[in-house]
């Protein structure tokens, strides 16, 4: 498939770039080579095979949820570079 100059300048508008003479003339190269790429990926035969999101099969791996003592207040802040009434003290994001 082959792109115009037109449809390289339409797609820099859509993405927000601006692009020179130059730019254009490589791009619609480059992104003609890219579409015809996947035009020939497309002409494969793909009938029978399942739609997959990942070639090899996946399973989650969870460690069992067990309860456990958490820091205490003087451990959690201890490295910390501000407290305040045993709270972390950080600096006004709103005002």
């Amino acid at each position: 498939m082959s792109l115009t100059p037109q449809e390289v300048l339409h797609i820099a508008r859509l993405a927000r770039i601006s692009l020179t003479p130059a730019d254009v003339d490589r791009f619609t190269a480059q992104l003609s080579g890219i579409l015809d790429h996947f035009a020939a990926l497309s002409a494969v035969d793909t009938e029978g095979v399942e739609p997959t999101a990942h070639p090899l099969p996946l399973s989650n791996v969870m460690r069992a949820d067990v309860v456990a003592p958490s820091l205490s207040q003087d451990d959690a802040l201890a490295n910390a570079p501000e407290r305040e009434d045993g709270f972390l003290r950080v600096r006004a994001v709103l005002e």
